[in-house]
């Protein structure tokens, strides 16, 4: 009888991660779903949630920085320039704040069980997603609400969607990694997400700030991800104003970056995770 030999090869072992990460779906489709039926669970409205929170930032950004003359004039009226930018800034927001507690929170499943660790904070973060395409309704409300008729524009939306969504799974590969070997990020990650919004162009325009900041200012300022992201949105919304395209794409190549990152460091410490949480 002939032996068997087992070769262990590092390409190979790689490549079986990514293998194990389609052979594990379902294990991601569930910690989605219980991970939705979680954050509603014993709530009086539900789901209705998806859509107060960026309703409070929109109606805070009409009656307080709408007067202050934040935005450029257009022919969109000034909620629906702030409902662009409240939606892929919660989505961002709440998936960096869920995907970068997802592995404490998952901790006994951790170190029980054997799966592609990746798969917890991808999970936290499509959660987020799809509370964004739920309070896309918003958007389309206020659209009809003011009568804004869209133009073609409105095709590229997902485009900047599918943005969104890598910068929010870059970073929550990031800080969840991090949290798990340095507690400390749990008091950042708030602080970073109270503060972001002002750092991003939510309640005024990415034009406006632009006119009023010298270049190396502005230049700095674009490395916020959510800078283009936002700026693209507006963009696909309104039929008539400009974007600067340069912020879009620095804010495609940060996000890159960020995914490109985010996924090595996540490899490196992966193996780590069942040890320290």
């Amino acid at each position: 009888m002939g032996m068997s030999r087992l070769v262990i090869e590092a390409e190979g072992a790689e490549s079986a991660y990514w293998t194990d990460l389609w052979r594990y779906r379902e294990l991601f489709f569930f910690l989605s779903w219980r991970d939705i039926v979680v954050r509603y669970k014993q709530t009086t409205i539900g789901i209705l949630w998806a859509l107060i929170r960026p309703m409070l930032i929109i109606v805070i950004g009409t009656v307080i920085f709408g007067r202050m003359g934040s935005f450029a004039h257009g022919s969109v009226p000034t909620p629906i320039l702030l409902c662009a930018a409240a939606l892929p800034w919660q989505f961002f927001s709440s998936a960096l704040s869920e995907g970068s507690n997802s592995l404490v929170t998952n901790a006994n499943l951790l170190s029980k069980v054997y799966f592609p660790r990746l798969i917890v904070p991808a999970s936290a973060v499509i959660v987020s997603f799809i509370d964004l395409l739920i309070s896309l309704a918003i958007l389309a409300a206020l659209m009809l609400w003011y009568g804004v008729v869209p133009s073609w524009r409105l095709c590229t939306l997902p485009l900047f969607t599918v943005l969104a969504l890598f910068a929010a799974l870059g970073v929550a590969l990031w800080l969840s990694a991090l949290n798990v070997k340095y507690r400390d990020f749990r008091y950042v990650i708030p602080f970073i997400v109270q503060f972001g919004i002002f750092v991003s162009p939510v309640f005024f325009s990415s034009s406006v700030f632009q006119e009023k900041s010298s270049q190396t200012v502005y230049a700095l300022y674009c490395l916020n991800p959510m800078v283009g992201i936002i700026n693209g949105f507006r963009w696909a919304i309104d039929g008539q104003s400009g974007i600067d395209w340069s912020s879009v794409t620095i804010s495609g190549v940060v996000v890159i970056l960020l995914i490109a990152t985010g996924l090595r460091y996540f490899r490196i410490t992966e193996e780590t995770f069942a040890d320290i949480i």
